[in-house]
């Protein structure tokens, strides 16, 4: 037959007491928790070590000018457009990593290598004439046609890269078409 549950409780508190030393023993647990969590705990001083360690990182990785010992009174000399404001440093920057991109992304093989060689050769005149026109800008200081003339050459480069790319795609595609044409 099925007890009420008000029953079944009542007899579980009445049959069951406590041990004498109960109280005692949970005081000393408490204490033991207590004293481990009195540790020296260093979290926060591997957090702040992590973040000083990625911006370090993050410093070196961006100082994308390292100067040298001897370069050191020549750079002070020279001024360039990185010099010149933090829009221009931005636009130099910005410049340079798709020209080294590019470049980088060319893919050299026996037959273009003669394109290559035209359109890198026009690319380091129109780096020699970047260094001409950095020195220019050291002597006769900032001037808005100096910078725009700078600017000016970084473009061209990168559009001559971007031509050669081009140039480099179309022979790809028509040596693809024509072995394409002989098998068939």
């Amino acid at each position: 037959m099925p007890k009420d549950i008000r029953e079944i409780l009542k007899e579980a508190q009445n049959s069951r007491e406590l041990q004498a030393n109960h109280r005692d023993r949970f005081e000393n647990r408490l204490q033991q928790l207590h004293q481990k969590k009195k540790k020296p705990n260093f979290f926060f001083l591997k957090i702040a070590a992590s973040i000083v360690l990625v911006m370090s990182i993050g410093y070196y990785i961006l100082d994308t000018n390292p100067v040298e010992d001897g370069e050191l009174i020549e750079s002070a000399n020279t001024m360039n457009l990185r010099s010149v404001s933090p829009e221009m440093k931005q636009i130099e920057d910005y410049y340079v990593s798709a020209i080294n991109y590019e470049i980088a992304s060319l893919e050299i093989t026996s037959e273009n290598q003669e394109i290559l060689d035209d359109y890198l050769e026009k690319i380091g005149k129109l780096a020699e004439d970047y260094e001409r026109l950095n020195d220019e800008l050291s002597k006769n200081g900032i001037k808005e046609k100096t910078i725009n003339a700078l600017i000016t050459n970084l473009q061209l480069r990168l559009q001559l890269l971007l031509q050669l790319k081009d140039t480099l795609n179309e022979m790809k595609t028509s040596k693809n078409t024509e072995n394409e044409n002989v098998t068939i």
